[in-house]
Parts: structure tokens; C-alpha cells; sequence
């Protein structure tokens, strides 16, 4: 099956990031995951191994949209989500996705709110 082949090629390619992206409680980690219909973001303490601030396209657009919509949507929300904790910088992990489409649209998003990376 190709689906499983596309999964753990973006397996491999997310591993092979997280050697160098680590998230701290100054700095978290922005991490993403992509699925058909949704697009999911977390703020990730990796020392603590906690996750600070997280925001779904389930909870930010309601389904209302296309998909990059949502996921800007998404992205402005977790900035908002994310300044209310008083948190100004992240490290951007991309899950092994391409910084395209909904991902790119998730991260520029969290930037014009307010979020550096």
C-alpha cells in the first residue's frame, strides 16, 4: 500500500529533524500534525515533556472553510493561546512535512499573531 510507504518515509524524515528541534520552557516547540481533514498544533516543553498551549482546526473554524483556511485559523489561535501563557518564541518542527499549503499557512499565521520562530 502507498499510504503506509508515505508514512514511514514522513516517519524517517521526523525523526531525522527531531535529532536538532527541541523544545525548552523559554523556547517550546511548535510541533505539527496533518491529516486528511484536520490540522492539529502543540507547544511542547521537551525537557518538562509537557504540552504548554494546543490548538486544533476540531476547536479554532468549527469545519467552516477549506483546509488552509482552517489551518490559518488554527495557527492564529495558538499564537493568541500562546501570548495569554506569555510565551514569545518557539522552534517550528514540521512533523516531516513539507513547509507547504496548510503547514506554511499554519506557521505564518502564528507569526502575525504575535509568535517568533
Amino acid at each position: 500500500m502507498i499510504t503506509k510507504e508515505r508514512k514511514v518515509a514522513r516517519d524517517i524524515r521526523h525523526h531525522r529533524l527531531r535529532r536538532y528541534v527541541r523544545g525548552s520552557a523559554a523556547r517550546p516547540r511548535l510541533a505539527v500534525y496533518r491529516s486528511l481533514q484536520h490540522i492539529y498544533a502543540q507547544l511542547i516543553d521537551d525537557d518538562a515533556r509537557r504540552t504548554l498551549v494546543a490548538a486544533s482546526s476540531t476547536d479554532a473554524a468549527d469545519g467552516k472553510g477549506s483546509r488552509i483556511e482552517r489551518a490559518k485559523a488554527v495557527g492564529a489561535l495558538l499564537g493568541e493561546r500562546a501570548k495569554a501563557k506569555g510565551i514569545a518564541e518557539a522552534v517550528f518542527d514540521r512533523g516531516g512535512y513539507r513547509y507547504h499549503g496548510r503547514v506554511k499557512a499554519l506557521g505564518e499565521a502564528a507569526r502575525g499573531a504575535g509568535l517568533q520562530f
